[in-house]
Order: structure tokens, then C-alpha cells, then sequence
């Protein structure tokens, strides 16, 4: 333990190996590939930061290793013209700190992993491992770390609410339950009513990024049963129109982030992030009518279904290049019950969705701030108000005109990163039948 600690203290990282030439270094990460020439043996080392080149010769070129395993090195950095990034290790020791068992349940050192979803997920702390999906998280966390730069500095203070509640945001059925003493409990499905009783509170901003649970029996590319929600709410709005042009400024400032932060991870999944100008804005209604005209196309009652998402997105693109679009003016009768009536027709809502890529990605919209107008929503939903006192009580004294929004961080990576499938963007899936690792 006393050499490891030691060793630890003088540790290089592969990606600062090229201002290190001439000098004796230490490195630490896993055993990426070894190539045996003969006397000579030549180990890629790979940690957080990159991958280096070592060179082992005489005895350490016949050192016994295992892809994967752990090792510290010990060594002169040379000028290698052949050598991948121009620099390389001459090995004067080196230790296995962890031996790996070999084989190994596939091949993490591939650009791509040649495996099947099931089979990188039951192994998912190995397929993390390989260099394509950690773009997935290193760009996920741009994304997170974003979205809070960009709130923090519109004002927005962030918040950390309950995930066991008493009641759904929601309302209906897809809520997960459990046992909380001697009373039922539920996982939270959203922050909603936490974020509107701290803007009720004072705060007037308030941002929060954190799990969400929606007990869905969904089975499909585009669902899973938690995941990473980016939320936030404001008071004092004219409109839901404010809270598109939030979104539509912020999601421009995630973006550039993304291509800032993350130059050399796009360059390995040869991804180019949109651009993002002034995101389309249309009625439900009015895009039933495009997919009608132009497609053919029949929707379900005041809204799209997934065929519809992709074929509205795949003509705004076309005709607008915009991998953005807004949806507005969603019925009362589909939106939740705190949903403020649009100001024209109280049967549609002041609400909208975002979809990009043809996947919704956001859902947003002016709430009800005045108490006696929200106790009747929920009872025209058919719902006992006395069952959400905690938080109808707090619109008694004093609520601003406010609205929020919600994005799914999960399928906002995966769009923007071309999966096919929104669980290769969460780290340990939760659907309908995954509950490990």
C-alpha cells in the first residue's frame, strides 16, 4: 500500500504525457491493447484522460498481462514520430495493480462495441469502458453543467425536492408506490408541485436536475422508468411564449457548450451539433394539418403520435433546417390538471412541447396561479382536491402568473448523439424489465 500511495502522489495523466518529454513518469489507468513484436512488447495505456503508448523491452516485454487489467508504469517519455499522438514511454517498471480475468465478456478496446443492447448492459460497467460510450456521458455532463451555468446566471437559484411524495404531480395511474411506515408513499413523477410551492416561497427561479420515476410499461426505444429530468420554473411571465424563448436561448448555450467541451469526443462519433436560430412554433392543430396535406397523415385527438413527431421534425428540416420544433396549444383534456387554459379558448392550454430529431424532448407551459380556478381543474379531472391540500393550500396566499418547463436529459443526449436507443444514454438503465446492475 506504502508504493501505491507513493506512486499515486507523482501520477501523469496520458493526456499530459507530451509535456513530459525526457523526464521519468509515473502512469496509472487499465491495459487498452498489447502488441507483441518479437523482444519488444507495445502496451496502450488508457485512463479519464486519453491513451499513451509504452514500450516494453527485455524482461518487461514478457511480463504477463490481461486486457483490462489495472497497472501502474514507470518510465522516460520520448519524441516518437510513429507513435499515436507523437509521443511514447520507454518502460523502466512496472506494476499490475489489479489483474484482469481474461477472456473478457467482449471487446472493450473496439472503436465501436460489436455487442447487442442486452448484452452491453448486463455488463455495462465493462461496455462504459470503451472509448465511444464514454463520449456519451462526457457530453451528457456538458449538457447538465450547461444547463445550470445558463440558469444560474438568468437568476434561477437551484433547488433539491422529495422524491417520496404522497400524491403524483401527475394525476392517473403510472406512479411506482411503496411502503413508507405505516402509510403508502409514491416516487415522485416530477418536481412540479415542489417547484411551483418555491416559487410561491419567494424564489420566483428555481432549477432542479434530478431522477424522475413514471411506472409506464412501455418496452420501447424512447421510454425509460427513471430518468435525469432538467427542470425548471419561473414567476412573474406574460405568457408561455417567455418560456419558449428561455428554452430556445438556453438550449442554444447547452449546445455550444457541447461543441466547446467536447471537440475531440465529437470527432470520435462523427457527430456535427445543430445550430439552433429561431425554433419553429406551430398549434397541435395546425401540425395535424401539414402531416395531413403533406403526408397523409391522420393524428390522434389534439395530438401526435411518434409517427407524427418524426414526420413534422423531418419537414421542418427540410423546409426550415431546423432539427427544433415547438408545439403549442395542447387540449385541456391531455395536459395536467395545472395546466392554464390558453387565453382565447379555455379548451386548449397555454403549453407546448419541444421536439428535436422527431423524439418530444421537453414539456413546458404557464401553470394556474389563482387558487379557487385550480380547485376546479382538479375537480373537473374527476380528482378529490382535499387529496393535494399541500400544495392548493399554498395559492391561497399569494401566487405569481408563473410557468416551467422539463427535458428529458436522457433523450436529449441520445438525439443529439444519433443512438438508436435512449437507454445507451443512461448510465444504468431503469425500464420494464431492467432493475440491475
Amino acid at each position: 500500500m506504502e508504493n501505491y500511495q507513493k506512486q499515486s502522489a507523482y501520477r501523469v495523466m496520458c493526456s499530459e504525457v507530451n509535456r513530459c518529454v525526457g523526464q521519468r513518469i509515473n502512469l496509472q489507468g487499465w491495459v487498452h491493447r498489447i502488441r507483441q513484436l518479437g523482444k519488444i512488447a507495445f502496451l496502450h495505456i488508457r485512463d479519464r484522460s486519453g491513451i499513451i503508448q509504452c514500450v516494453l523491452e527485455g524482461e518487461w516485454a514478457q511480463k504477463s498481462l490481461s486486457l483490462e487489467s489495472v497497472v501502474a508504469v514507470k518510465g522516460e517519455v520520448v519524441a516518437a514520430e510513429k507513435s499515436p499522438g507523437g509521443f511514447e514511454v520507454i518502460v523502466q517498471s512496472l506494476e499490475v495493480l489489479n489483474q484482469s480475468e481474461s477472456p473478457l465478456p467482449f471487446e472493450v478496446n473496439k472503436d465501436r462495441l460489436n455487442v447487442n443492447l442486452d448484452t452491453m448492459l448486463d455488463h455495462r460497467v465493462l461496455s462504459l469502458r470503451n472509448q465511444q460510450e464514454q463520449v456519451t456521458f462526457k457530453v451528457q455532463s456538458v449538457l447538465a453543467g450547461a444547463f445550470r451555468d445558463y440558469l444560474t446566471g438568468q437568476g434561477f437559484m437551484q433547488i433539491f425536492t422529495p422524491k417520496i411524495v404522497a400524491a403524483g404531480a401527475e394525476g392517473g395511474a403510472n406512479v411506482f408506490s411503496i411502503e413508507y411506515f405505516e402509510q403508502k408513499a409514491y416516487l415522485a413523477q416530477s418536481p412540479q408541485f415542489y417547484k411551483q410551492m418555491m416559487v410561491g416561497a419567494g424564489y420566483e427561479r428555481v432549477f432542479e436536475i434530478a431522477p424522475v420515476y413514471r411506472a409506464e410499461e412501455h418496452n420501447t426505444s424512447r421510454h425509460l422508468n427513471e430518468y435525469t429530468s432538467l427542470d425548471l420554473e419561473m414567476g412573474f411571465i406574460a405568457s408561455e411564449e417567455e418560456l419558449m424563448n428561455l428554452e430556445e436561448d438556453m438550449l442554444r448555450y447547452m449546445l455550444q457548450a457541447v461543441r466547446v467541451n467536447c471537440r475531440e469526443e465529437l470527432k470520435i462519433i462523427k457527430v456535427e451539433v445543430p445550430e439552433i436560430g429561431s425554433i419553429p412554433r406551430l398549434t397541435v392543430a395546425e401540425a395535424q394539418q401539414i402531416l395531413q396535406e403533406q403526408y397523409g397523415k391522420s393524428s390522434p385527438k389534439g395530438d401526435l403520435d411518434p409517427e407524427g413527431e418524426r414526420l413534422i421534425c423531418h419537414y421542418f428540416e427540410e423546409k426550415e433546417n431546423s432539427a427544433f420544433v415547438f408545439l403549442t396549444r395542447y387540449p385541456r383534456e391531455i395536459r395536467p390538471m395545472y395546466a392554464m387554459p390558453a387565453a382565447d379558448n379555455a379548451e386548449e392550454t397555454a403549453s407546448f412541447d419541444l421536439l428535436f430529431k422527431g423524439l418530444e424532448i421537453t414539456t413546458g407551459g404557464q401553470r394556474i396561479h389563482n387558487h379557487k380556478q385550480l380547485i376546479e381543474s382538479i375537480k373537473g379531472r374527476g380528482m378529490n382536491p382535499e387529496s393535494f391540500s399541500n400544495y392548493t393550500d399554498v395559492f391561497k396566499y399569494g401566487m405569481p402568473p408563473h410557468g416551467g418547463l422539463a427535458i428529458g436529459l436522457e433523450r436529449l443526449t441520445s438525439k443529439l448523439l444519433d443512438q438508436t436507443n435512449v437507454r445507451l444514454s443512461s448510465a444504468f438503465p431503469r425500464d420494464r424489465h431492467r432493475l440491475t446492475p
